[in-house]
């Protein structure tokens, strides 16, 4: 009813306007026409609005299934709004149905480029309101990165949402929202790192290769410093094609490339390309007789870690490093090395074999970022803070972070941590000393945790005083020089047990510090040694002690969130009930 009066309102309202003479006045009559126009259309897309927002209006006859969510959508306005539509909806869909509702896919819809939910329902908003709004706050979650020294202004998150956006107004023919799109992904071109304008040049070699956009995205690729290796991988053949014009073109100008590739160099570029071909396939015993057939390229002339890293099968990255031909730290013609590249794919399977090679976590690019900062400046908040299910497969962003960080601390720790024990150990003795005490210790106070790290480390449970190793036993028949060499590999064996209870349970290691800094004399700490009243100081600060392995384990606990590690320990008595029993035992 209160429509009816409103319209009626606007009725005689529109009629005496008229009739006061105004009708000789074009342009009175143009104006109150195109704002009654402009209000009647603003209106209209409100309305709309209400089926996509308010499920009191849900009379949806067909679902879009986007990253595995349905949309409900009608057919009728997206058909009137977008040949693409149309033609879709007039070949219909009966193959998949729910509930009597044609399902359509996005992936595809768009073959070509992932659409996520988010950009699919501001260019859904479009179709019914015609309006482009300000983003909602959850689309923060896909275009933003989780560095917060990130200004999110041209880091991965944001180029690929923006991307997204761009496939699904191409798709659809939606050319006023191709257009917005194709100004803001041009603003990211110059601003982004040259790996992150890849995405850019593929869209726009799909649905504007005639534009500024592509123009401007060739040329930039084509004056970097990425190599064909690269952008034969990541480029379509015509886009490939263009850039190596471009590069030719302006080698031309150079007079010192006009000589012609010897044939030596070209010979070596075969055998690099055999190389890579070889590990396209994940044939490594192939790569093997590669490098053994030829007397100048080495796996690193080849780059092989960095292209299995970026490219191959966790499986084979494993199988290069367990070659031990190739230098973990080396880095290419672009000073990345292999953990920068393998950062980039955000694959634990390939970060983890790649970091116990030997892979340095505090190498930093020429602009400064570090593994981790690459890898977070690829995450999006959406998947960093996804929630894992019990039995379902773990949140691999979180996780390459979480791996990259914990190894940064570890190598810091460690830095510090050797030079302590230069000066505590002068010897080989005194550092065994040292070591097996540690371990001893970490046995002692987190019998689950230590009994991992040594499995881990391929520590011999004999290697530790604690489980009957005598240190100072003599074997008459030992040389010295044998004595030596059993010493030294017992000393590293150790070091790598202590190594992997730092990299894994880094709470329950800060413990250990700790209580070896308040007592350097280790060779004396047994409860039952010393006068009554040392024993009763040793009993108090051993009781102090059981709090903080209480704390460290809960902190360990909480920070792995259900992981492999946790469970292991949690399958075992805890710190604290453990050392209650050891604390009754020596004080019985």
């Amino acid at each position: 009813m209160d429509n009816v009066n409103d319209l009626s309102s606007t009725l005689s309202f529109a009629s005496s306007y008229l009739s006061n003479g105004s009708s000789g006045n074009p342009v009175s009559v143009s104006a109150y026409s195109q704002n009654t126009e402009h209000l009647s259309l603003s209106k209209l897309g409100d309305n709309l609005e209400r089926l996509l927002l308010d499920p009191q209006y849900d009379y949806c006859d067909a679902e879009i299934v986007v990253e595995g969510i349905p949309v409900g959508v009608n057919r009728c306005i997206l058909a009137a709004r977008s040949q693409f539509f149309h033609e879709l909806f007039k070949k219909g869909n009966d193959n998949s149905t729910k509930e009597g509702k044609p399902q359509y896919l996005m992936s595809e819809l768009v073959p070509y480029g992932g659409v996520g939910v988010e950009a699919f329902k501001v260019v859904l908003n479009y179709l019914y309101t015609g309006k482009l709004k300000p983003p909602p706050p959850e689309v923060l979650t896909v275009s933003t990165c989780v560095d917060d020294n990130c200004a999110h202004d041209a880091c991965g998150p944001a180029i690929n949402y923006a991307v997204e956006l761009m496939y699904a107004s191409a798709t659809f023919q939606m050319k006023e929202l191709v257009q917005v799109f194709q100004r803001r992904l041009t603003n990211f071109v110059e601003k982004a790192l040259i790996e992150d304008v890849i995405p850019i040049l593929l869209v726009a070699s799909f649905h504007c290769k005639q534009s500024q956009l592509f123009s401007h995205c060739i040329q930039r690729v084509a004056m970097s410093d990425l190599d064909n290796v690269v952008l034969e991988k990541e480029l379509p053949y015509d886009v490939l094609k263009n850039i190596k014009l471009l590069r030719l073109d302006s080698q031309q100008k150079d007079e010192s490339s006009m000589v012609e590739m010897e044939p030596l160099e070209d010979k070596r570029l075969k055998s690099i390309r055999r190389i890579h071909k070889a590990l396209d396939s994940d044939d490594v015993e192939l790569v093997t007789l590669l490098l053994n057939e030829s007397e100048s390229v080495t796996l690193d002339d080849a780059h092989a870690l960095h292209y299995a890293v970026a490219y191959c099968d966790p499986k084979t990255v494993k199988e290069v490093l367990s070659l031990h031909l190739g230098n973990p730290n080396l880095r290419n013609a672009r000073g990345h090395t292999v953990l920068h590249v393998a950062a980039r794919r955000k694959e634990p399977a390939v970060l983890v074999p790649l970091l116990n090679s030997g892979a340095s976590a505090l190498e930093i690019t020429s602009d400064g970022q570090t593994a981790v900062a690459i890898c977070r400046r690829l995450t999006r908040p959406k998947d960093y803070h996804e929630n894992t299910k019990q039995g379902e497969v773990s949140n691999k962003d979180r996780i390459c972070i979480d791996v990259l960080e914990r190894e940064m601390r570890r190598n810091s720790v460690s830095v510090i941590f050797s030079n302590t024990s230069q000066m505590i150990a002068d010897d080989l003795h005194a550092r065994l000393d040292y070591f097996e005490n540690r371990v001893a210790f970490a046995r002692l106070l987190f019998p689950a945790e230590a009994k991992l790290a040594m499995e881990m480390a391929d520590h011999p449970t004999s290697a530790s005083r604690g489980s009957g190793g005598n240190l100072r036993e003599v074997d008459l028949n030992e040389t010295p020089a044998g004595r030596t060499k059993r010493l030294q590999n017992k000393l590293q064996a150790l070091i790598k047990t202590v190594e992997m209870g730092r990299r894994f349970f880094p709470n329950c290691s800060e413990v250990l510090d700790r209580f070896l800094d308040d007592e350097m004399d280790m060779a004396d700490y047994f409860l039952e040694k010393g006068t009554p009243e040392e024993q009763k100081n040793k009993k108090m600060r051993f009781l102090e002690l059981k709090d903080d392995v209480q704390r460290a384990f809960c902190k360990d606990v909480a920070e792995k969130n259900g992981s492999v590690l946790t469970a292991s320990s949690s399958s075992s008595s805890s710190p604290k009930e453990v050392v209650n029993r050891r604390v009754r035992k020596r004080s019985s």
